[in-house]
């Protein structure tokens, strides 16, 4: 992200957003990169979309006994209170994380998710 002060254009870190680390299923990884590709973003964007929209849910039903056996780690950045309010939304809804995030990938909407270029945005 780039700021406007005093007329010159400074590189600064977006502090809103954090790194973090989990488990998802290959298949469903693959899935999120050619939809990135297809809709000009990036994977952590998407994610975040399903994030928000998922949490405008009262309560989600996911069985357990189905969770795929690929999962690969994956390290990524999402906004920090969006990953707060996702942990406790799987908290409440006595799952893991992982299991929300890959949940959440079903509610992603391609037509509200931030473009490749929204990195390089000027503030001011």
């Amino acid at each position: 992200m780039w700021k406007l002060v005093n007329g010159k254009l400074i590189h600064t870190i977006d502090e809103t957003r954090i790194k973090y680390k989990t488990r998802v299923s290959k298949l469903l990884l693959n899935e999120l990169n050619e939809m990135a590709k297809e809709h000009n973003t990036h994977v952590s964007y998407l994610l975040e979309n399903g994030f928000e929209n998922i949490l405008k849910e009262e309560s989600i039903f996911f069985d357990k006994k189905k969770r795929p056996k690929d999962r690969v780690e994956f390290r990524t950045t999402c906004n920090k209170e969006i990953l707060d309010q996702l942990r406790a939304f799987a908290k409440n809804n006595q799952l893991n994380l992982n299991d929300v995030i890959e949940a959440s990938i079903s509610y992603i909407d391609t037509q509200h998710v931030k473009n490749a270029n929204y990195r390089y945005r000027i503030e001011r």
